[in-house]
């Protein structure tokens, strides 16, 4: 009989939505576990705070510049074990992170395990894509990148409050542990895959010819463009508000400033919700509604009162995982079936490049400007991937619902 997919209710699905869940956490948590000590490593190392960031961008620039061959290694191997691979190997030199003896050797070593972590984005939607039911694949994209908040969240809030007890070492090694439980978890429960077929029965088309496919799609390109700029807007604000709330006039402790982590929740709750929305009315208008949502959000965070600065992040945070949910669930819709790791390995190497730039570029915003330019430069890059999103998505396939 034909496999068709796992779908709500079935056990497997259960197991399958769980098991990505651990293994986003897994991913997540060491990735941005050194976010929540940036201004501890950038007092305790004597650097400034966008050279301290470059903790968090050597991660992210070796996750971009692996999840293509992480794809074309799954194809090869299997989306499981390409995954757990990634996994294990990235838990592994976070471990030895904390025990750098200087900043060159800590951005050594993030870059390693940033290569590592490339397993997971580039291959976990491309799977769900494989073995869940077509009407259920926008929900389940929704709930997987719900994982990939909550790790973020822990990583973040983790590291910063063991952080304040023990010093940054201690924070992103507690964090590393905390990972390797849930590569665990997530190896015990994800089924095994039933609708993969491995690159070499499935036709002869190349690898180049693999990679270039989604590229002369204008709607993939597009897709592409909402995880370069709206990831890059979302990191520099997540890398820099700590900075920008320790000063006059707010003055907030630093145990406050972690503790602005749990703003990650909104996202939690919007990721899945966004994946349900997209499947009922569509996902280009639950994408564009989402960037509305974080330039709303973005512009809050102007004034100098706290409690509407947190309620700006939240909306902010909200709106960019309804965003990246939708988006990184059409790139495999739109991709044909053998090449569906590489079309969602080429959103994310988009993803984790603008991460990695904007996520520095900004801070030199943010230290030679003031806060209101960063700002401009934050809804910039949303009315930006907003206007893409305007000529190159209105009318491709999947921007309506399922029928």
């Amino acid at each position: 009989m034909t496999f068709t997919g796992h779908s709500p209710g079935m056990p497997t699905y259960r197991r399958l939505i769980v098991g990505l869940f651990f293994a986003g956490i897994a991913t997540f948590a060491q990735l941005y576990s050194p976010q929540a000590v940036l201004p501890q490593l950038s007092d305790g190392l004597g650097i400034s705070p966008a050279t301290a960031a470059l903790s968090v961008s050597a991660a992210t620039l070796g996750l971009a510049a692996a999840v293509i061959p992480w794809s074309l290694v799954a194809d090869r191997v299997g989306r499981v074990p390409a995954m757990a691979l990634g996994i294990l190997t990235a838990t592994a030199f976070g471990l030895m992170a904390p025990l750098s003896a200087g900043m060159e050797m800590l951005l050594a070593l993030r870059l390693l395990e940033g290569v590592a972590l490339g397993a997971v984005p580039a291959v976990a939607l491309a799977y769900l894509s494989e073995e869940v039911s077509a009407r259920s694949a926008a929900a389940a994209a929704g709930s997987y990148i719900a994982g990939t908040t909550v790790g973020g969240l822990l990583g973040r809030i983790v590291s910063g409050i063991v952080g304040e007890l023990g010093g940054w070492r201690l924070g992103m090694g507690t964090v590393a542990g905390m990972c390797a439980l849930a590569a665990v978890l997530f190896l015990w429960l994800v089924p095994r895959a039933q609708g993969f077929i491995p690159m070499r029965e499935a036709g002869p088309t190349g690898v180049g010819a693999r990679l270039l496919a989604p590229l002369r799609s204008s709607a993939q390109r597009a897709l592409y463009a909402q995880g370069f700029l709206l990831m890059g807007a979302f990191v520099a604000v997540y890398n820099y508000l700590g900075f920008h709330l320790s000063m006059p006039p707010f003055d907030l402790p630093a145990w406050l400033v972690t503790l602005l982590f749990l703003a990650y929740l909104a996202g939690t709750l919007s990721s899945p919700w966004a994946g349900s929305l997209a499947s009922r009315i569509g996902r280009y208008p639950v994408l564009l509604g989402s960037i509305v949502v974080m330039v709303t959000g973005a512009a809050a965070m102007l004034t100098p009162i706290t409690v509407v600065v947190l309620a700006g992040l939240l909306l902010f945070t909200a709106g960019f995982f309804g965003a990246h949910a939708v988006a990184s669930g059409w790139v495999p819709i739109e991709s044909a079936r053998e090449g569906r790791a590489q079309a969602s390995s080429l959103y994310y190497f988009g993803y984790y490049a603008g991460s990695s730039l904007f996520g520095w570029l900004l801070g030199i915003v943010f230290g030679v400007g003031d806060w209101q330019w960063f700002v401009a430069a934050i809804v910039a890059l949303c009315a930006t991937a907003a206007a893409v999103a305007l000529v190159s998505l209105r009318n491709a396939g999947g921007a309506t619902p399922l029928t």
